[in-house]
């Protein structure tokens, strides 16, 4: 994507067609400048980020209703990804760094037998290959293998930056990248469902930890590949997603 192309501009036709996806309209809501002035003190906001916004989406979403220029997001969530987005407001943007080195939780689900590109469902399954065979003790114990400090490699499909630049807008102008392993911590990792090709799991991570990487490494250990066809988070730290509201519940609570 160029620097301006959103993920919605580069999908929307087949977001269109399948009726999924975001619907920017041009919704004016004008709210009280006292309300204004309680956002500019900081406020902390959960969100419960929708199917196929970028969590920049939600931040300009925001930015754009209350009116001011200081809103942030503790945490990147992929478009496919859904579940706790945390927006700071005002100076509570200085807590940002704080709430993103706490402790994440994660759900979600891998497809075993083909690999993608982006490790997701961003790009098309390639190299398919067969999980005959393949017993559940056999997925509890590669899943086992990626459990305490690890280390990691990212997707090249990331917004990881190589001298001020995405790794993803590299990659995608079919530039060379070099990935470097990185430290993270599992502490929990474990399969919730059991029924192949598709593997449920939940995730407890350390911050840094991509999990779109964890699926994708289950398929090497296991030989026969795999990518994330779903994630959701759960919750950041103390912060839970059954206690975030939608942008839609948000934007109504303004007027």
């Amino acid at each position: 994507m160029s620097k301006k192309e959103s993920y919605w501009t580069k999908h929307k036709q087949k977001l269109k067609e399948t009726g999924e996806g975001i619907t920017f309209t041009k919704q004016t809501i004008l709210i009280s400048d006292e309300k204004k002035a309680t956002f500019e003190e900081g406020k902390i906001l959960l969100i419960d980020k929708p199917l196929h916004w970028t969590s920049f989406d939600v931040v300009r979403k925001i930015r754009n209703a209350i009116r001011i220029k200081k809103v942030g997001h503790a945490g990147t969530l992929d478009p496919l990804a859904t579940g706790l987005l945390i927006v700071c407001t005002g100076k509570f943007t200085k807590k940002i760094n704080e709430i993103m080195a706490d402790e994440k939780e994660y759900t979600g689900s891998f497809t075993l037998g083909a690999v993608t590109p982006t490790y997701d469902l961003e790009s098309e399954p390639t190299d398919l290959k067969s999980f005959d065979g393949l017993t559940l003790e056999d997925i509890k114990k590669a899943i086992g293998f990626f459990r305490g400090d690890i280390m990691q490699f990212p997707p090249i499909y990331s917004a990881i930056k190589k001298d001020g630049e995405a790794l993803y807008k590299l990659a995608r102008r079919g530039e060379e990248v070099e990935l470097k392993a990185r430290p993270v911590h599992i502490r929990i990792f474990e399969m919730t469902h059991f029924d192949l090709p598709v593997v449920s799991f939940k995730v407890v991570c350390s911050t840094g930890t991509y999990i779109r990487s964890l699926a994708h490494d289950v398929g090497q250990q296991l030989g026969c590949g795999a990518y994330l066809n779903s994630l959701r988070r759960t919750r950041i730290g103390n912060y839970l997603v059954e206690d975030a509201q939608t942008i839609d519940t948000f934007l109504q609570s303004l007027v």
